[in-house]
């Protein structure tokens, strides 16, 4: 994570601040516990549709209140700078982060999703095989979910991170590059990677079963964590309801989600229909995977220094 400026600080303060927090229920009332929530299009913003997260919490004192970002770097980045409390994020993000030095907690992480993230090729390709990448150009986002998965999976094909060329781009641009022909290939996750199924007929030259796991995972800052565990857990619990009701209505999920990508359903259907649904504790065994994920970042040379994941887990189970 860069460095950041004094007037993206009070950006990121603005915004998360954009909705004004009542100071109390009622006269009388104590005053209002803040709970200040980013989050990307996608479970979150069900969840914020439904107001179940206000009616659980109202118990509590608590009043949450919903900013939403472009993209989980940026959540984190808010964190940072104490605009927001909570959020969600790939895998990638928040490793930088704490290398950066910023206060983040895992709170909760998703089952595996290796399918929700692939390598795209245009259809009539040479390239067969991930070991035919060697010497291609390949398009991805840096320091994303999907930067971890090429790592992976060219070392499962006998190819090192240098034996292709890696262009760094973010989804819109890499989506034209690939349309232009100028990228050999294109490591994306969904939507983007079922909507240039779709609608560019790409080819799926692998996804990430048996490569990585590909979880989210939810945020706090140590600070808020250490305090209000009760309010995380509380959260958590309605996010992963979200979760099974979507396992059981694939076709309602993608009913809500077109328009709330602006992606036709068909792209969606394809997208839910292979995802994985669940959210859960930060166990050791998934922060030894994120570790993994660190220290292979590490060896890149993509963040300065050793960090150790386990250090900045927090459960809110442990105040049930």
């Amino acid at each position: 994570m860069n460095p950041i400026s004094p007037s993206r600080r009070r950006l990121l303060r603005g915004a998360a601040s954009a909705i004004a927090l009542p100071a109390a229920f009622g006269a009388g009332a104590q005053p209002v516990r803040e709970f200040r929530i980013g989050h990307q299009k996608g479970f979150l913003s069900l969840l914020k549709g439904r107001g179940t997260l206000e009616q659980r919490l109202a118990p509590l004192g608590v009043k949450p209140t919903w900013t939403e970002f472009t993209a989980g770097p940026v959540q984190l980045e808010a964190l940072n700078v104490g605009a927001i409390d909570f959020g969600d994020v790939g895998e990638a993000p928040p490793i930088f982060a704490q290398a950066a030095g910023a206060p983040l907690a895992y709170v909760a992480a998703t089952v595996p999703r290796p399918k929700a993230e692939g390598v795209l090729v245009p259809k009539g390709s040479p390239i067969r095989a991930a070991a035919d990448l060697k010497g291609r150009k390949v398009a991805l986002n840096k320091g994303s979910n999907v930067h971890y998965f090429l790592v992976k999976l060219l070392e499962k094909h006998g190819l090192k991170y240098a034996d292709v060329n890696v262009v760094f781009l973010p989804p819109a641009d890499a989506r034209a590059a690939f349309e232009k022909g100028s990228i050999d290939a294109w490591v994306i996750w969904d939507p983007f990677l079922a909507a240039a199924q779709k609608s560019l007929d790409a080819t799926l030259l692998a996804d990430a079963t048996g490569v990585v796991g590909n979880r989210a995972y939810y945020f706090s800052s140590l600070s808020y964590a250490d305090k209000n565990l009760d309010v995380l857990r509380v959260a958590i619990e309605e996010i992963n309801k979200i979760d099974i009701w979507a396992k059981l209505n694939r076709d309602l999920l993608a009913a809500e989600l077109a328009p709330l990508f602006g992606i036709p359903k068909p792209v969606l259907d394809l997208s839910t229909a292979r995802a994985e649904y669940g959210t859960g504790p930060v166990t050791p065994a998934i922060l030894a995977e994120q570790q993994q994920i660190a220290d292979t970042f590490l060896a890149l040379k993509l963040i300065p220094r050793r960090i150790q994941v386990r250090d900045v887990a927090r459960s809110p189970w442990a105040a049930a």
